[in-house]
């Protein structure tokens, strides 16, 4: 049995399909079937049930999966610190991001080309999900690390303070509160309002400060993602309350306008935590770390002088 299809088996079964597996391991997806399709044969037993959409695993591939996940794992390990012994200073290996939509593909894309540049032989797999799929995906280790908003406590999962975004009213710039700098929050009330879905955590906190200000807006639209919020702005559908630094665009091609929200009080502020989450359990790999190191702004190599032996796992500080 070839490691490779081992590899191909564990790549379908993180992406949930063969299509994406393939182009992990830059094979064809009728390649990528077959590998999985000779571990099936060789075990006897159906590993994934192709009939549904997205894949999903067997019982006897649930097992096999986890034990595959460690295996391919430790294997990969292994090769990079028998490259890294070298150069003890090298960097060699994958990151697996997740990412929630709204960081910001243009924010991402610096950090991953400052990363690839510093380390060249070491890449970053990123991914944009829903929030709930980055804990899912984080937790099931199918990603180093997650970036998430409004992070709460996982009993698997370790959390780290990564930066706070000010969000402000965004508006068209035809709006009487366009030329505004400052809008008081109660001066909201009655507006037509373009909200996020009511299962986010932004949401929640959007709706606790209006009704901490008895402010009652008009809810016209809802949405899952910040992109179709800024569009329905635009239209003009309505106003709603953005993240600052994620209308910078929009600003600059003057199809939106940022009026900040003042009379806030302290307790109910709308700013937007962001956090960078792995699991507990787990100390990173150098690869990670690096990464994470880069993320923070923080010199892990210097605090945490283990970082300089070739393969080694990094244990790094986290809130509770």
């Amino acid at each position: 049995m070839q490691f490779e299809s081992l590899k191909i088996f564990c790549d379908v079964v993180r992406w949930a399909s063969f299509s994406q597996g393939a182009a992990e391991n830059s094979i064809s997806q009728s390649s990528a079937s077959q590998a999985v399709q000779q571990l099936e044969v060789r075990l006897g037993v159906k590993l994934i049930d192709r009939s549904k959409r997205p894949l999903i695993l067997t019982s006897q591939g649930k097992v096999y999966y986890e034990g595959c996940k460690e295996l391919v794992g430790r294997y990969i390990e292994l090769e990079n610190r028998v490259k890294a012994l070298i150069d003890e200073d090298k960097v060699i290996g994958t990151v697996g991001v997740a990412s929630i939509y709204s960081v910001g593909m243009h924010h991402m894309s610096q950090y991953i080309k400052t990363f690839e540049e510093r380390f060249p032989e070491a890449s970053v797999r990123l991914e944009y999900l829903h929030p709930t799929r980055v804990v899912e995906r984080v937790a099931g280790g199918g990603a180093d690390l997650g970036l998430i908003s409004y992070p709460s406590k996982w009993p698997e999962l370790s959390v780290i303070p990564w930066r706070e975004e000010v969000m402000s009213l965004a508006v068209h710039p035809s709006h009487r509160f366009a030329s505004m700098g400052t809008v008081e929050i109660r001066e909201l009330d009655g507006e037509a309002f373009i909200a996020f879905d009511g299962e986010l955590a932004i949401r929640r906190a959007i709706d606790r400060c209006l009704h901490h200000h008895d402010v009652n807006v008009e809810v016209v639209l809802e949405f899952d993602n910040i992109e179709n919020i800024k569009r329905a702005v635009e239209i003009p559908a309505g106003v709603s309350i953005l993240p600052e630094p994620l209308l910078a665009r929009e600003v600059r091609a003057g199809t939106l306008a940022v009026v900040r929200i003042g009379g806030q009080d302290p307790k109910y502020q709308l700013n937007r935590p962001l956090a960078i989450i792995h699991r507990r359990n787990d100390n990173l790999e150098s690869t990670a770390a690096r990464f994470l190191e880069l993320l923070t702004g923080s010199d892990l190599k210097t605090s945490l002088p283990e970082l300089s032996a070739p393969g080694r796992r990094v244990p790094v500080a986290t809130s509770p």
